[in-house]
C-alpha cells in the first residue's frame, strides 16, 4: 500500500494511492497516518478495503509529510562506503547515529528555507524507514517484523554548522524544512528487498546522486536491531539510513544550493520529491 497525508499544512487527512494511481481518502477510516494507525492489525485492515469506495480527492493537492506525530527522527551517517570516501571520513565500525528535530519534518514537495547565516547548504537523498511497532533489543533475524514500512528522505545538511561549529551534527541537520519525508509511506510488503532500491537526485538539471541501497554498509534490520539496543523505538519513529555519493560537499569544487535552486529525488518504488529552495530573508 501507497499511504500519504494531503491539505494545507497542519490540516492535513490521510489517503491512500489506488491500483490507477489515484488519490483515495481515508478519513472514514482512520484519523490518521501515525503511530497509532501503523500496526500490523490496523495495516491489515486498510490492506482489505475496496478501495473503489473510498472518496477520491481530487489532485492536485498538497502532499504533506507521510507520517504525522514522529517522536524520533534518528539519522544514519555515512552508511555507504563511497559516500565516506568523498567526505573524507573513515567507514564507521558500528552505525555512526545523530538526531534530526521533528519540527524540521515537511512536505515532499515543500519549499527548502534556506538558514539565516546558512553558507553550505546541501543535499542527501535517502531511504527512511518508519517504525510501526515497539521495539526494544530486537534481534536482527526479527527486526523487519517492527518496520511499517518506507519512504523517501531528503536529509537536507547545512555543512558549515554541522562540521565547523563544533562538533555536534545536530545542529545543521535540524533545521526548519530540512526533513522533506514522502511523498508516501509504502509498506513493507510492496519493498519485498529494500537492499535493491535505486535511487537518485539532481539539482536544476544536474543529476549529482546515483545510487543503490545495495551498497549500504549497515542495513535496515540491522539498524533497527542497533538502535534497539539504545533506546527504545515507538510506532512512527523515522530513521534515515544514510545516502550515496554525490553529496554537494564531494564535488571538486563542493556544489552548494542556492536561493532559486530545484531538487529532484527520488527512490525505486518510494515516489519522487522536488523542492524549491527559498531563502529565508526573503520570507522575513
Amino acid at each position: 500500500m501507497k499511504l500519504l497525508r494531503y491539505g494545507p499544512f497542519g490540516q492535513e487527512k490521510p489517503g491512500i494511492i489506488d491500483s490507477d494511481g489515484k488519490l483515495r481518502c481515508l478519513s472514514g477510516v482512520i484519523s490518521d497516518i501515525n503511530g497509532k494507525t501503523l500496526s500490523a492489525e490496523t495495516l491489515n485492515i486498510i490492506n482489505q478495503l475496496d478501495l473503489g469506495t473510498l472518496p477520491l480527492i481530487e489532485e492536485p493537492v498538497r502532499i504533506g509529510s507521510c507520517v504525522n506525530g514522529v517522536g524520533k527522527f534518528i539519522c544514519i551517517g555515512l552508511n555507504y562506503a563511497d559516500h565516506a570516501a568523498e567526505s573524507g571520513m573513515a567507514i564507521p565500525n558500528e552505525p555512526e547515529v545523530f538526531s534530526k528535530a521533528t519540527s524540521a519534518i515537511s512536505g515532499p514537495n515543500d519549499n527548502i528555507i534556506k538558514p539565516k547565516n546558512s553558507k553550505k547548504l546541501d543535499w542527501e537523498v535517502e531511504l527512511a524507514i518508519v517504525i510501526g511497532e515497539h521495539a526494544s533489543y530486537v534481534d536482527v533475524e526479527n527486526a523487519y517484523d517492527y518496520i511499517a514500512g518506507y519512504c523517501v528522505c531528503n536529509d537536507v545538511s547545512e555543512r558549515n554548522f554541522q562540521l565547523e561549529r563544533g562538533s555536534q551534527w545536530d545542529k545543521g541537520k535540524g533545521c526548519d524544512t530540512f526533513g522533506p519525508l514522502g511523498p508516501w509511506l509504502v509498506t513493507k510488503d510492496e519493498i519485498p528487498d529494500p537492499l535493491n532500491l535505486n535511487m537518485w537526485l539532481k539539482v536544476n538539471d544536474t543529476q549529482y546522486q546515483n545510487g543503490n541501497t545495495k551498497t549500504m554498509v549497515f542495513d535496515p534490520a540491522f539498524i533497527v536491531s542497533y538502535l534497539s539496543q539504545f533506546m527504545s523505538l515507538q510506532p512512527g519513529d523515522v530513521i534515515s539510513t544514510g545516502t550515496p555519493p554525490g553529496v554537494g560537499l564531494g564535488q571538486t569544487p563542493p556544489v552548494y544550493l542556492k536561493d532559486g535552486d530545484t531538487v529532484t529525488l527520488g527512490i525505486e518504488g518510494l515516489g519522487v520529491q522536488q523542492q524549491l529552495v527559498v531563502d529565508y530573508k526573503k520570507l522575513h
